[in-house]
């Protein structure tokens, strides 16, 4: 091996090291509800920055999985996701949610995922990480099951978010009665049909005043929640509430989400950046 070949492999391995030095750090905790008497998991991903600048805070975005997902789904179906909270400098949280739609249960006291995402999981993440801990500087996202929960948990917790968005996101339930396991949250919607009316995202956001969040809102047009986004968007603008909306071509599958998720990191950055 000549010196000159030598200097070069010397070079691409101290390189190497360096980008490993600087990645994003991905790490699963299990963190306690009182509310549910339990502990859930949850992914934490912070940026290359994180632990080399000790006195630097971080805006946190709160991205929440689909019905039948969990809370590795994120890191694992879109990879590009560690790299994406480098490019932002974002902490960016993956809790556990199950199948629960992100309510609190009026009929199950052992389903708290509301109280748990909505309010328990910030406090955490404040309290353990070096975060930003304002509402300006805290956004939540999600697909399908996910965009319903951070809409709804948005619209509902508007002193904890500054930001909503929703990616294919599930966000009138009431056409869908017997799937995804929403009546074992709400009851069986003939007999509880107010438990839906009152927990759906469509008429949650009958409370919103324009400036209240920053919404981002989009769904492939090949999607089977084309509708009812289309029928959220025409509501925001009948109710004049300022929002992103966008259709794009894609269907309801990971490729799409995976292809997205990078706009609503930006929308939020710009939002955290004002």
């Amino acid at each position: 091996m000549n010196l000159l070949f030598r200097f070069l492999l010397v070079g691409v391995l101290l390189i190497g090291n360096h980008q490993r030095v600087l990645a994003a750090r991905v790490d699963t905790v299990s963190i306690n509800s009182p509310a549910m008497h339990k502990s859930l998991k949850c992914v934490v991903i912070t940026p290359d920055q994180y632990g080399s600048a000790t006195s630097s805070r971080y805006p946190v975005v709160y991205l929440l999985h689909g019905y039948s997902g969990n809370h590795s789904d994120w890191v694992k179906k879109a990879p590009a996701l560690t790299a994406l909270a480098d490019r932002y400098q974002q902490i960016i949280v993956c809790p556990d949610g199950a199948n629960s739609w992100y309510f609190d249960s009026p009929l199950n006291p052992a389903l708290r995922y509301e109280t748990f995402v909505g309010a328990e999981l910030p406090a955490y993440v404040d309290a353990n990480y070096r975060t930003l801990p304002d509402r300006r500087h805290r956004a939540i996202t999600g697909l399908s099951m996910g965009g319903h929960g951070a809409l709804y948990l948005a619209i509902r917790h508007r002193d904890t978010f500054g930001q909503a968005g929703s990616l294919s996101g599930g966000v009138d339930i009431r056409p869908f009665p017997n799937n995804w396991n929403i009546k074992e949250a709400l009851g069986e919607e003939a007999t509880n049909a107010a438990n839906w009316e009152r927990n759906t995202v469509i008429n949650v956001a009958d409370s919103l005043r324009n400036g209240d969040l920053r919404l981002m809102i989009e769904c492939g047009v090949n999607d089977f929640f084309i509708d009812v986004n289309r029928a959220l968007h025409q509501k925001l603008m009948q109710q004049k509430i300022d929002h992103d909306y966008a259709e794009r071509p894609g269907a309801h599958t990971w490729t799409y989400w995976g292809d997205n998720i990078e706009k609503h990191l930006l929308f939020f950055q710009t939002g955290f950046g004002k």
